[in-house]
């Protein structure tokens, strides 16, 4: 394990600890897509082959696998504050959400039914607004950002494909934060764009280079990956708090836990995941 690197994010030291996870004699990562954390601090691995949802202890001990069968193609995942695992299926144009035993417990969508300008043509991410409405970026078939209520009824969408307000070319990533704004990755402009929960437009951070996911944290700071690659520190007013390369080659996917550790899923040719391990505060 690579553990003699610290980066610095403003006042945050962090350790790098690659790879992180602990797998048994055989087996290794597949192309890594996404990850996520639950209230446990349970690390949730999502991959684009068997098992497709690795599940490891909080000290990097894999602890259960599931998912074998269920999906075609792996790519965005969410926790819920009750700990509902919500995957996306890109090429399914799904989302499936899942108990954490891996017991189905809805879909949202059409198995392989791709929809022009509705839900979904290759959807990429889905993130739980505070008022438990479920927001999907849908970004490879078409250029939107969807609204389904808790109940699974789909609301409304908004978007189109460019490059003006409100307009998107690849919406990669998706995430809610405590102010009750919706963060979208728009990838080929190179930006990532806020909206209210009604996809009201209020103002878009401009400076990234094909931002690839974002993750908010308790405080309000955001994360964003990019393909420079690079991870950036932001405040919740889109000032650039600091910047680091704690990965190689690019993370496609991040996630944090409530101790302020992050996690990110790297892609290939390493496809393995690190930890950026807080040392103080």
């Amino acid at each position: 394990m690579r553990n003699d690197l610290i980066v610095l994010m403003g006042e945050h030291r962090y350790a790098v600890d690659c790879p992180w996870g602990t797998l048994p004699d055989g087996q290794s990562f597949g192309p890594l897509s996404q990850i996520a954390v639950d209230s446990s601090g349970h690390v949730y691995v999502f991959q684009r082959s068997n098992p497709p949802v690795l599940v490891f202890s909080p000290d990097g001990v894999l602890i259960d696998t599931f998912g074998e069968g269920l999906f075609s193609d792996a790519h965005g995942i969410f926790v819920t504050r009750d700990d509902l695992i919500l995957l996306v299926d890109r090429d399914a144009h799904e989302i499936i959400a899942c108990e954490s035993s891996g017991a189905v417990r809805f879909r949202l969508g059409q198995r392989h039914q791709p929809q022009f300008n509705q839900p979904f043509n290759h959807p990429t991410d889905i993130a739980q607004a505070p008022n438990g409405d479920f927001y999907i970026s849908d970004g490879y078939g078409n250029s939107n950002v969807h609204c389904f209520g808790a109940d699974g009824v789909f609301r409304f969408s908004w978007g189109r494909q460019g490059s003006g307000p409100g307009e998107f070319t690849t919406p990669h990533a998706v995430w809610v934060d405590p102010s009750e704004r919706v963060l979208v990755a728009d990838r080929e402009n190179n930006r990532v764009q806020l909206f209210d929960l009604e996809g009201g437009f209020i103002e878009a951070w401009d400076d990234f280079f094909h931002p690839m996911d974002i993750f908010g944290d308790a405080q309000g700071n955001i994360f964003v990956t990019d393909q420079i690659p690079r991870l950036s520190m932001m405040s919740s007013e889109g000032r650039l708090i600091g910047r680091c390369r704690p990965v190689r080659f690019g993370a496609h996917g991040i996630g944090g836990d409530a101790d302020g550790n992050l996690y990110l899923a790297e892609t290939a040719p390493l496809d393995c995941v690190t930890r950026l391990r807080l040392l103080d505060n």
